[in-house]
């Protein structure tokens, strides 16, 4: 990003996470989603790879999202909120094989559901862990947000671990496994929650969802 309008979005993006964040909702199953408000934003990534502190960094708050050492620790959907503009959705983790399989059926479940009906949806985050790229476990969710055609973007995280003469190629690397999925976003962003690297990008990346739709 560079110019102007980009450094207005640096901005908008900036203030959008400014406000107070807070829990609002909580879901398990279809009938429990909450009434459909604004715009939601949902993240989705591997158990263990560190969605909870990136949802943190991004609101700017040290405990909005639980953090675990307990990989596969949230069940349901989370919803996180500030106004009635923009909705923040934490969804349950997948690919930790401790976990059992009528547990991970339910949360399959619970996702796609979640894919098919949710028509104020405008982007899925899909967090993947930097230091390994796309994984056989995210190649099923690919797929997924494939088929429901939900707009999807790929955040690398855990960038501070590596090299910094690496993350170019991983860059690379990973928009090459991306370029014929139809609902992937061509830009990939690396994000580190530990330093910040690449959370004011992600905040620009959503604020312009909201300017695009006349919200911001």
């Amino acid at each position: 990003m560079s110019g102007p309008a980009d450094e207005a979005l640096f901005e908008t993006g900036r203030k959008l996470f400014a406000g107070e964040w807070r829990f609002v909702w909580a879901s398990a199953k279809l009938a429990e989603l909450p009434p459909m408000q604004g715009l939601e934003i949902a993240f989705a990534g591997r158990s263990n790879v560190g969605k909870s502190s990136l949802i943190n960094a991004l609101t700017g708050r040290k405990a909005l999202a639980r953090t675990s050492h307990t990989p596969g620790r949230t069940q349901q959907l989370n919803f996180f909120r500030d106004s009635d503009d923009l909705t923040i959705v934490d969804m349950p983790g997948y690919g930790y094989a401790a976990v059992g399989k009528e547990k991970v059926a339910a949360w399959t479940k619970l996702i796609q559901d979640y894919l098919r009906v949710r028509s104020n949806l405008a982007r899925v985050y899909l967090l993947i862990d930097g230091r390994h790229g796309v994984k056989d476990t995210d190649q099923p969710v690919l797929d997924q947000l494939d088929l429901t055609a939900v707009s999807y973007q790929v955040v690398l995280t855990k960038a501070d671990a590596i090299k910094l003469a690496e993350r170019e190629p991983t860059l690379a690397k990973v928009k090459a496994a991306l370029a014929k999925r139809p609902a992937a976003h061509p830009e990939v962003l690396l994000t580190s929650s530990e330093t910040g690297l690449g959370i004011p990008e992600l905040r620009a990346a959503i604020a312009r969802l909201l300017v695009e739709r006349g919200m911001a």
